[in-house]
């Protein structure tokens, strides 16, 4: 029995979708017959077409388009900390940490994504899955944003936990990571 195609992918909690995603909840083995019911979809307005393999229902989520882009990526860095207080400068861009550096734009959503070596990013320690979106938690966008930044201004430091902050030290296998955070924090 042939599933329909719209009807699947709206029921899916997900809103973005790589090609390799739609062929999994259809089932679909043939490529080009999957191309084709996506392209009908995309130019009757019911996905679309964000990126070549990138498509979304229309009420898209941006954060988890960020995180779908250059997979695997998590939120981060800026994003984060600007959602728990921890900086208070406004800024509407995404902030993600991925194996690439890369400022893109799509649909008026600007991404910024930020490469940091493969041992952190393949360590999900600190990183909370909700609504498909890996997000950071504050402590790991804290300790993110150290790693990758060399001089970087913190407004209100003083609500991280330093318990997790100094769980979260040895993934990233950092000896000038650690004076850092030692230096901010006057760890012992």
């Amino acid at each position: 029995m042939k599933k329909d195609f719209i009807f699947e992918i709206y029921k899916n909690s997900k809103t973005v979708f790589s090609f390799k995603d739609i062929a999994l909840i259809m089932n679909e083995t043939n490529a080009d017959a999957l191309k084709s019911k996506i392209h009908y979809y995309v130019k009757t307005g019911k996905l679309r077409a964000l990126r070549k393999g990138v498509y979304a229902k229309p009420d898209y989520n941006a954060l988890e388009l960020a995180a779908k882009i250059y997979s695997p990526a998590y939120i981060s860095l800026e994003t984060v900390l600007q959602r728990e207080g921890i900086i208070f400068q406004h800024d509407t861009c995404i902030y993600a940490v991925s194996y690439i550096s890369r400022t893109i734009e799509i649909c008026r959503h600007c991404i910024v994504m930020r490469k940091i070596k493969n041992e952190a990013l393949y360590n999900n320690r600190g990183i909370i899955i909700s609504d498909h979106v890996p997000m950071a938690t504050k402590e790991r966008a804290f300790l993110d944003t150290l790693y990758l930044y060399k001089n970087y201004h913190f407004d209100n430091p003083g609500s991280l936990k330093i318990q997790d902050v100094k769980m979260l030290l040895p993934v990233y296998q950092s000896h000038t990571l650690n004076k850092k955070v030692s230096a901010l924090l006057n760890l012992c």
